[in-house]
């Protein structure tokens, strides 16, 4: 048996400088992500003294606390369900869209999709304030419904859970577009047309060929819309009022009204802990359909 070439100076090279590029990138995330999520972990593990504040400590009492207080439970459920069903409705309205854009062949593909893009230029409090001209009193909705005779007084839908998940919706809707929307671009036309040859009709083939075919992008999609859905603040807090709470706004009461600094960490950490369980679940159950498909 001959021995293996080296391989030439310039890939060895290559090699060596792949570290030295990645460094800066690695040093980045260091800095930004992980070191503060250690600070927050040593802090959930401290005592609170509404004297001295937080003092250094190792207890379990701030974890204890949030599955001892009905409150912080009710709010971590309906955190969960609101983000489902806003992952769930920007799923429903932004799949349509995606496909339509991915398949089309108008000169004005560029201009749409950077009206889809025009959105996230704009900070979440000035969409949470246009959602409460829309939503109140005397807002636009109330004031058609008048018009048109639906009702004879206005009803209440700011500060509801319904205002949430609208708003909400509307802030993660153009992430979960253009996820979709790069995933379906890469499946060839053919396939669908093949489907149809034989014998499938529209909602077989999005059902059996597009959607497992899709997987892996709604998958993605899905899971960076719902860890989106799950850490919202500025909308919850803007359209939900005391009529719906939800964890990132009590994370920040606890910091920054009660100055709760133990109480807070814990919190953040089990919504941080929580998110990415059930991302990571949703993400399994999709690629485990979506392999169990291909190889059926």
């Amino acid at each position: 048996m001959e021995p293996l070439a080296a391989p030439p100076a310039g890939g060895r090279r290559r090699l060596s400088l792949g570290p030295l590029l990645a460094g800066p990138a690695t040093l980045v995330v260091l800095l930004v992500i992980i070191l503060p999520s250690l600070q927050l972990i040593r802090y959930s593990f401290n005592r609170f003294d509404p004297t001295n504040l937080m003092q250094a400590a190792w207890t379990w009492e701030n974890y204890r606390e949030f599955f001892a207080n009905i409150y912080y439970f009710t709010v971590l459920m309906t955190t969960v369900k609101v983000a489902f069903i806003c992952t769930a409705l920007s799923f429903v309205l932004g799949f349509p869209v995606a496909y339509v854009l991915a398949k089309t062949q108008s000169r004005f593909k560029s201009v749409l999709i950077i009206l889809l893009v025009f959105p996230l230029l704009v900070g979440n409090v000035v969409r949470a304030a246009g959602w409460m001209a829309i939503l109140g009193t005397a807002g636009f909705v109330n004031v058609l419904l008048q018009d048109i005779g639906l009702i004879h007084a206005p009803i209440r839908l700011l500060y509801t859970p319904l205002a949430v998940i609208l708003g909400t919706t509307g802030v993660v809707l153009p992430f979960m577009i253009l996820t979709l929307q790069s995933v379906l671009e890469g499946i060839d036309i053919s396939v669908e047309e093949a489907a149809q040859n034989l014998g499938a009709n529209f909602m077989q083939t999005l059902l059996r060929v597009l959607f497992p075919m899709a997987a892996p992008g709604i998958a993605a999609g899905t899971m960076l819309v719902f860890i989106l859905c799950m850490n919202a603040y500025a909308t919850p807090v803007l359209l939900g009022g005391t009529g719906l709470t939800m964890m990132a706004p009590a994370v920040y009461d606890q910091i920054s009204q009660a100055s709760n600094w133990p109480l807070g960490a814990a919190l953040a950490l089990i919504l941080m802990a929580v998110t990415l369980l059930v991302a990571g679940l949703s993400n399994r159950l999709i690629h485990h359909r979506y392999a169990r498909t291909m190889m059926s």
